[in-house]
């Protein structure tokens, strides 16, 4: 039986001087978007002239990679996609180096490019402005998914798309690429009042899960190791309830700083370039790391040898037993730790909170035999004149590094792809 509501509303007329930039604009504002980022180029003209006539917050730079590096920090923040305009050759070339950061940082970008005019793509050599033999193939090494438009009635199922694939387990940049005069021709189209691209759920598989719990269960010294997909799937909540439940200790890596209490008894906090922290690690009987591949920096610049089992959860599949061998379970880490906090049995041990002092001790002995009181004192400056829940952004310095270990929450810096110049970008980014 059909009623009155099953049936969808009339699409409008379209409205007169509509163009293929406004199905654009139209379908950004349709998933959600509220605030675009980029730079204006000749032809991406069509974004920007249909942007003046929307609602959409534009937050422009003076140059791409700049204006990459705020849409990252603005995903990170958000967890939501950030829409990154960006105009074709030299323009969209000048973002890549912000976009391989997002990718290794896992930040939802969505880079939307112009490109020339459709008669000019395809590699043949026509003298257009800008052009290159493949646009597209600069970015597919680059980014997480590649959604080429060549007319205007791909624009919404392209960028719902590249949407759904920024936002989905793992999250990441993604580029969309649309001839300059596809924006720029009248569109005939209705206007774009319905997407749908809500991100995939990625769930643990149970026998996965039951066998994760059965060895935390059974462990005599288990350790988990927080990682930056444990931030960005918002699961604080669910790493402090396992961790409690079964008395285990936590170290944070650096992109994971902020996942669990830094202050709380069981938190060995982020010294992971200490030797102290590194030989508790492989002391372990059972290791879980949740959102990390245990790379350079989160295995002290592979050094770490486990001599325990390793479980790990980590939704990039390639990051799977790249490192280590291990119990792999390809899965996003709030939906890993809720069903590993049910399927685990409490575990009582009074030692876990005393073991954990005693490295935090040694690794304050080291740190007091060593002339570092100018950084400490650097870092306590900064930490003291920054609300405390107030985030804070790095450039890749000497500083940034030292503040890696010792800085006393969350903290984001390129240190993904080890980029330069992204701090004072990503704090834009994250005013914004």
């Amino acid at each position: 039986m059909t009623t009155s509501t099953d049936i969808p509303a009339a699409p409008q007329a379209p409205a007169a001087g509509r163009i293929g930039g406004d199905l654009v604009i139209e379908t950004l504002s349709g998933l959600g978007a509220t605030t675009v980022f980029g730079v204006p180029g000749q032809h991406a003209l069509g974004l920007f002239d249909a942007l003046r006539r929307s609602a959409l917050r534009y937050v422009g730079l003076r140059v791409e990679n700049n204006a990459g590096f705020a849409a990252d920090a603005y995903g990170r923040l958000t967890r939501t996609a950030a829409p990154l305009f960006l105009s074709t050759g030299p323009g969209a070339l000048m973002s890549l180096a912000a976009l391989q950061e997002a990718a290794a940082a896992s930040a939802p970008v969505l880079a939307i490019s112009s490109q020339v005019p459709s008669a000019g793509v395809g590699g043949g050599r026509h003298g257009y402005l800008h052009e290159l033999r493949d646009q597209e193939a600069v970015f597919r090494g680059v980014v997480k998914s590649v959604h080429p438009v060549r007319t205007a009635s791909q624009i919404p199922s392209a960028l719902a798309a590249a949407w759904e694939s920024a936002l989905t387990a793992p999250h990441g940049p993604v580029y969309v690429e649309i001839p300059q005069d596809v924006l720029l021709a009248p569109a005939s189209l209705p206007a774009v009042t319905a997407i749908d691209a809500r991100p995939r759920a990625l769930s643990p598989r149970p026998e996965l899960t039951y066998t994760a719990a059965e060895l935390l269960t059974r462990a005599e010294r288990p350790v988990i190791v927080a990682g930056g997909g444990v931030v960005r799937a918002d699961a604080a909540d669910e790493l402090l309830a396992l961790a409690e439940k079964v008395n285990a200790p936590v170290v944070c890596t650096f992109g994971g700083k902020g996942a669990f209490p830094w202050e709380h008894p069981l938190s060995l906090q982020s010294w992971l370039e200490d030797r102290h922290t590194t030989v508790f690690l492989e002391n372990a009987d059972v290791l879980l790391v949740v959102g990390s591949g245990l790379g350079e920096l989160s295995s002290n610049y592979h050094t770490f040898a486990p001599r325990g089992r390793v479980v790990q959860v980590e939704a990039d599949a390639g990051k799977l037993e790249s490192n280590h061998p291990a119990l792999g379970i390809h899965a996003d880490a709030r939906l890993a730790l809720e069903a590993l906090a049910v399927a685990v049995d409490k575990r009582v041990d009074d030692t876990a909170a005393v073991r954990v002092a005693g490295v935090l001790a040694a690794v304050r002995e080291r740190i007091g035999g060593q002339e570092l009181a100018l950084e400490r004192q650097v870092l306590k400056a900064v930490r003291d004149a920054l609300p405390v829940d107030a985030p804070s952004f790095w450039d890749m310095t000497i500083l940034a590094y030292w503040a890696w270990s010792a800085w006393p929450g969350p903290m984001h810096s390129a240190q993904g792809a080890g980029g330069l110049g992204y701090g004072f970008p990503a704090a834009l980014g994250a005013a914004a």
